[in-house]
């Protein structure tokens, strides 16, 4: 069960307003950092940031805020609030106690002074939210003028609470902030639906498999080439890991699906390529060439329950000529329940190569988002 931890800002802290504007909203070249820690942490801050600019923040080292410090682990939510507003959700990346980094981080404005935030930590996938603060309290069940100071923890018996219901707090937290519906769990419904499952090809199709899955490879190297251009991490099923590095020579992949999430990957882990940051999904792809497209969209339902709440686009990627069997299939009464039809996106194979050709010498511009434009609707 992950932590979540929240820091309130004092409007009328001015310090902490400019030191927010300087270290979490402009982030901190990397450089700057590394003279000053160790080289364990520099290899992991370089893993997990690929040479971008790092949010971080710090507490002043008391024993409450001491105690509260040596809870935190890799992958906890962290919530910036400055008055009655969420500013800012992330994800804790990693932590340090470091007296030099602070002092080169968080010059004392109001004059000369002993006192550091020397408590660190830093913060990936930092998404400013400037959502109400009673927004959190109906999640966690506080009472409406329930009020922060400090630095703090939420309590387990809320922790446990909210987990019960929801997936992940920062996917709730964006879907409120865009307006779009939050999702609870459905224990009935994961129980019923989490079940094995395998491709069935009809007989007539079966001479074809060779071809296929030839094909199925190729766009799928394509997928993880325009992933690592893009500067995602990488996950394939295990399965094609070694046919990728027996036909490209690439063995780079992410060692587990779930390596920095906290997603059950039993039934999603097949999933043909998922891009990824160190703790969020940013895309997730099925390659569909002839075998059965309910294949695919099965992986892609047990993911949405899995995770409900969950921002990421989903692509089915197949040529042109099955565009129509896509759409039929997504059409189904049981995806048409997981609102499949606004959630899964058809991205067209000579979209794929179109892409790869453009950033053939070039990875400015490559995202998700230029992806998802290049896809379409199914509506």
């Amino acid at each position: 069960m992950k932590n979540v931890f929240l820091l309130y800002i004092p409007p009328t802290n001015h310090e902490a307003v400019v030191h927010y504007e300087d270290t979490i909203k402009s982030k901190i070249d990397p450089q700057r950092i590394y003279q000053y820690v160790n080289h364990d942490l520099r290899n992991k801050l370089e893993r997990i940031f690929l040479g971008r600019r790092i949010a971080v923040w710090g507490s002043r080292d008391s024993d409450v805020n001491r105690s509260r410090f040596e809870k935190m682990k890799d992958g906890d939510d962290i919530l910036i609030i400055e008055g009655d507003t969420i500013k800012l959700l992330g994800k804790i990346a990693a932590k340090t106690i470091n007296q030099d980094l602070s002092r080169e981080l968080w010059k004392n404005i109001k004059g000369a002074t002993t006192e550091g935030w020397d408590l660190i930590y830093f913060i990936a996938n930092p998404q400013e939210v400037n959502l109400p603060f009673s927004e959190f309290n109906n999640l966690f069940g506080y009472e409406a003028d329930y009020t922060l100071r400090g630095f703090t923890n939420i309590a387990e018996d809320r922790l446990a609470s909210f987990y019960e219901q929801y997936d992940d707090l920062y996917d709730v937290l964006i879907r409120i902030k865009n307006g779009d519906e939050v999702i609870r769990k459905d224990a009935g419904r994961i129980s019923d639906r989490m079940v094995e499952y395998e491709t069935v090809v009809p007989e007539e199709n079966k001479e074809e498999i060779k071809e296929e899955v030839s094909e199925h490879l190729k766009i799928q190297w394509k997928l993880i080439q325009l992933g690592l251009k893009a500067s995602t991490r990488v996950w394939i099923p295990r399965n094609d890991q070694s046919k990728i590095t027996g036909q490209y020579h690439y063995d780079e992949f992410e060692k587990e699906f779930t390596a920095g999430l906290d997603t059950d990957a039993r039934y999603v882990e097949n999933i043909d390529v998922v891009w990824k940051d160190e703790f969020r999904i940013d895309a997730a792809f099925e390659v569909e060439n002839s075998t059965s497209i309910y294949s695919g969209l099965l992986r892609f339902s047990d993911l949405k329950i899995v995770a409900p709440n969950s921002n990421y686009p989903l692509f089915i990627v197949a040529p042109l000529s099955r565009k129509a069997k896509v759409i039929n299939q997504v059409k189904r009464p049981t995806f048409r329940k997981l609102d499949f039809h606004k959630k899964v996106r058809y991205l067209s194979y000579e979209a794929v190569e179109e892409t790869e050709r453009f950033f053939e010498d070039s990875t400015s511009g490559l995202n998700v988002e230029l992806l998802t434009g290049r896809s379409e609707e199914i509506n």
